[in-house]
């Protein structure tokens, strides 16, 4: 359920947004769908294969949900496992300070204070995110939505997965926390 304070600042990053009206067309092999997956996969967990740009959510024996997502350029993405130990709706977002070293311009913003970009729907990581942890360290990697729905299909990200806002929503519904996901 959505609370007051996060409805208040969805409507106002909302209000605040440039409005830009962009054509966006998913290519169809991104859309979620149901797939046949290999049986020694349990059911529950994740596999993200970065080189194909998909997320498989495996829902039963030998059978998947299927997502597009984009991924973190060379050099800068994740692999191995991890699980799910944090979940947020319209989550805040503050770029690493690996993100601010290599590109200051770009986040500028986040130079030298403690500025955190509040959640909303002009927030990159969208209307929901899921932390990826290990060892019960953060990782700094997230499973979220994004404000570039273009970039599905592509490795265009600073390491994170991202999905359309709606698929994203729809994932965050269905896996609870320690939720095991392997990025290959």
């Amino acid at each position: 359920m959505i609370d007051r304070r996060t409805f208040l600042v969805a409507t106002a990053a909302t209000l605040a947004a440039p409005q830009v009206a962009r054509a966006f067309a998913l290519e169809p092999r991104f859309t979620p769908q149901n797939v046949r997956m290999k049986t020694n996969i349990a059911p529950g967990q994740i596999l993200i294969l970065p080189r194909a740009h998909f997320l498989y959510h495996v829902t039963g024996p030998g059978v998947a949900r299927r997502y597009g997502v984009g991924v973190g350029k060379a050099g800068l993405e994740f692999t191995g496992e991890a699980v799910i130990a944090v979940k947020k709706e319209w989550p805040t977002w503050r770029p690493t300070e690996e993100m601010i070293e290599r590109d200051p311009r770009t986040y500028s913003k986040f130079v030298d204070n403690d500025y955190v970009q509040p959640g909303g729907p002009g927030n990159p990581l969208g209307a929901r995110a899921l932390y990826l942890f290990q060892d019960g360290r953060d990782t700094f990697f997230r499973i979220h939505g994004t404000t570039q729905p273009e970039s599905i299909g592509k490795s265009v990200s600073n390491g994170c997965i991202r999905m359309i806002n709606e698929h994203v929503q729809e994932l965050y519904t269905q896996v609870p926390l320690g939720t095991k996901v392997t990025v290959l």
